[in-house]
């Protein structure tokens, strides 16, 4: 009854708000409740302390169980030597200690018991975090209606990017993030999350953000390669001159020594090996940017036929909308 309740009632919000929906239109989100719980750490140490808590009680009930069935094996296997008045005591017993066990039990697990009001103790402040995170994503994207989808609320659909859950985990995770921060690097973090959200809310920007970032990181790659052979470069040149020099003292005086022919040789070595690493550096640049190259080609690819692909929705969306308008 209660979700007829409900859905007669966003049908009567539908109505009321049909004058604004035809100027501006009724933005509505949803969130997953228990899905955002699972995702909180907070949540995830309440429910394992009340786990722990709900075990120790079972333990206890079982225990209190096994003692009452010892009593009355011990009753049944010595009633025949037993007077009737000591056995009517020792049923009255067994009957006092289950109606405990069960006052016991309805204490802990009963609908009004110790399990339901611990976990509204525990649970109620990060269910509070949760609605005012919602508040804060409401007013700032100007949302005229969020809903949660784990409630009684019936939803026969729910379009995936109505769904703000994440946003929901992650303003909550900034605002711990925040109490450990500096004023300066909360605000570094601000202006992070601001631009975040500009991309959460245009997926088009989000494209051409990695595309960005893509060509970005293969500059810094391309700078890093030209650096690695400039030293191989400067290595080789260093060896040649030192080569030359010690060509012109050989021919100074006239001779040459076996410390002359072992330099030499080690010169040799070494430009050779820095020849090798040279082209060696040279093919894995090749490779890199041929590699990096196709990525982006196929992102923009892809972010092309997104682009169409949206713009021809709109377009059946509006012929739609006119078609309807026009319908007499």
């Amino acid at each position: 009854m209660k979700k007829y309740i409900l859905v007669v009632a966003l049908a009567s919000l539908f109505l009321t708000n049909k004058g604004i929906s035809q100027t501006r239109g009724i933005k509505i989100g949803y969130i997953d409740m228990e899905y955002i719980l699972e995702k909180v750490p907070d949540y995830a140490e309440a429910k394992n302390q009340l786990e722990q808590k709900a075990e120790k009680w079972k333990q206890e009930i079982e225990t209190k169980k096994n003692d009452i069935a010892k009593l009355k094996e011990a009753l049944k296997s010595e009633k025949v030597l037993l007077t009737k008045e000591l056995i009517a005591e020792r049923e009255e017993e067994i009957t006092f200690q289950e109606n405990e066990l069960l006052d016991y039990t309805q204490k802990k697990f009963g609908p009004n018991g110790d399990l339901i009001i611990q976990k509204s103790v525990l649970i109620k402040p990060i269910q509070d975090q949760v609605f005012n995170a919602v508040q804060d994503i409401a007013e700032a994207k100007k949302y005229d209606y969020i809903f949660d989808k784990s409630s009684d609320l019936t939803m026969l659909f729910a379009a995936k990017k109505h769904d703000i859950s994440d946003r929901v985990v992650q303003a909550l995770t900034r605002a711990e993030k925040r109490e450990q921060m500096s004023k300066k690097q909360q605000k570094l973090e601000e202006e992070k999350e601001r631009k975040q959200d500009m991309i959460d809310d245009n997926p088009e920007l989000s494209e051409r953000q990695k595309l960005i970032d893509d060509r970005k990181a293969a500059r810094l790659k391309m700078i890093e390669d030209k650096k690695e052979a400039a030293a191989l470069k400067k290595a080789e040149t260093d060896a040649k001159r030192k080569q030359l020099l010690e060509d012109k003292g050989v021919k100074k005086t006239g001779t040459v020594s076996d410390k002359s022919n072992t330099d030499t040789s080690t010169t040799d070595s070494a430009t050779t090996q820095a020849s090798d690493k040279k082209a060696a550096a040279d093919e894995a640049k090749k490779k890199s940017l041929e590699e990096r190259q196709k990525v982006i080609d196929d992102r923009k690819k892809a972010a092309e036929e997104k682009r169409l692909k949206t713009i021809a929705d709109r377009e059946a969306a509006k012929k739609a909308k006119e078609d309807a308008k026009n319908k007499p």
